[in-house]
This record gives structure tokens, C-alpha cells and sequence, in this order.
């Protein structure tokens, strides 16, 4: 990809960096994603995106090149859970978020609906992720996300998310699970409604594996610029 090269980013970076398109409308998106493009590897569509565009969101954002994550936190009666997580994986979705809140029952039944999707389309697996607490909710009890890890554990939950100031925690209870990281703000950068936030560089070194990146980067007056200043955290070490 001559882009990416040309910004010097690594495939391995970009595959852990996620940009979050949270908008309500296609074409802002798919603008966004391509002029972003070189600096991440995945893009998430969130509830709002989805609301606006649904199935097609995936699809147009896997044809231009991205894995794709769908966070939609879902959280229903197992059986509506696990039919609601096979179409998204049919769809071709690389990750999808479920809440943890939801209880051991639920989260099996996603697991495998995400699974059973995928496999029927004849599609890579999946990684089915369990949110633990938002990183909007600064109140939540010091034994919230313990107990959320170790029922995703018990769920066969593929991955989990959870606050930056969460990772080191969490990745001692689960080692081998993926561990995204959302609302993660360079030096300096406006919080917005992130309660449990720290830099980019932070995450990585207590253990996440994917960072979630949106508003410091998308509602940035030079894109471009923010997105390279971010890459430059996490590789002038």
C-alpha cells in the first residue's frame, strides 16, 4: 500500500490502531476511513454508524481494505443475542462487542452465534469481545471488571475491552484474550466524556492489544497531522 509505506507505518501498528467512525452517515465515514487509511487497520462502527447504514457499513468498509469492528454492545436474552451475533458474523465482521453485563448465558450464546455466522459464510472467526465496563462510567465499584473478566473467561469470550487504566488488571487475569482499549487520547488531548482514559503509548506498554482511536484523530483540525503525531508516541520508543 503505497500510502502506508510513504507514512512510514508498520503493518503490525496499524493492524492494533482502530478508528472509530462515529458518524451517522456513509459517505462522511468512507472519507474519513480512506484518508486515514495509512495510519490504521481497522475501523469500527459503532451503534450510530450502524443504526444509519447497517450490513452495508461492514461491507464497504471491508472492500476498501479494513478489518472490520462492530461495537454494538449487544445485550439481550441469550437467544436473541446469539441470532443477532451469527448475522454479524456473516456479514464478514473481524470483531464484535458484547456486554459483559449481561451475564454468563448471554455471552456464551453471542460466542457462538459470532462463530456459527462466520463458519456458515466460510469466513476467518471471529473475535468475540466482551466489554467490561464503558470508559464513560467513572463510578463503576473497584470489583466490576474483575468479576466482568473472569465470566468472559468462563464464556469463552474471544477478547475483552475495558479502560486503559483497567488494561494491567485485566491482562493478568486473562493473558492469552485480546484486550481492546477504547478512548485512548494523545498528550495533551481533550478527554470529551472519557472517564477511563490515558495515552496511546500508556495502553500498549501495561498490555492492550488494539487501540481504539476517534475524536483526537477524526474531529482534529489537520487529520493527517494528529493521526502522524500518534503514530510518533508509539514508535519513538
Amino acid at each position: 500500500m503505497t500510502d502506508t509505506i510513504s507514512a512510514g507505518v508498520s503493518e503490525e501498528l496499524r493492524s492494533r490502531l482502530a478508528l472509530a467512525l462515529d458518524v451517522d452517515d456513509m459517505v462522511p465515514a468512507l472519507r474519513l476511513a480512506r484518508e486515514l487509511q495509512p495510519w490504521f487497520g481497522v475501523a469500527k462502527v459503532g451503534l450510530e454508524l450502524f443504526t444509519a447504514a447497517g450490513p452495508d457499513a461492514v461491507s464497504a468498509l471491508a472492500s476498501i481494505g479494513y478489518d472490520v469492528f462492530v461495537d454494538l454492545k449487544l445485550h439481550d436474552i441469550p437467544t436473541t443475542v446469539g441470532r443477532a451475533a451469527a448475522v454479524v458474523g456473516s456479514y464478514g465482521a473481524r470483531y464484535l462487542t458484547l456486554h459483559a453485563m449481561g451475564g454468563g448465558p448471554m455471552l456464551r450464546a453471542g460466542v457462538e452465534g459470532l462463530h456459527r455466522g462466520a463458519a456458515r459464510a466460510g469466513l476467518e472467526m471471529p473475535v468475540a469481545l466482551a466489554v467490561t465496563v464503558l470508559t464513560s462510567d467513572a463510578d463503576a465499584p473497584p470489583h466490576i471488571v474483575p468479576k466482568r473478566v473472569r465470566i468472559a473467561l468462563e464464556s469463552g469470550c474471544d477478547g475483552l475491552v475495558c479502560g486503559a487504566p483497567d488494561v494491567a488488571d485485566v491482562r493478568q487475569l486473562a493473558p492469552r484474550l485480546t484486550v481492546v482499549v477504547p478512548g485512548t487520547r494523545p498528550p495533551g488531548s481533550d478527554t470529551h466524556d472519557q472517564a477511563r482514559t490515558d495515552t496511546p503509548a500508556a495502553a500498549l506498554a501495561a498490555g492492550a492489544d488494539l487501540l481504539v482511536v476517534g475524536r483526537a484523530v477524526t474531529a482534529a483540525p489537520d487529520r493527517r497531522a494528529a493521526a502522524e503525531t500518534l503514530v510518533a508516541t508509539l514508535t519513538e520508543h
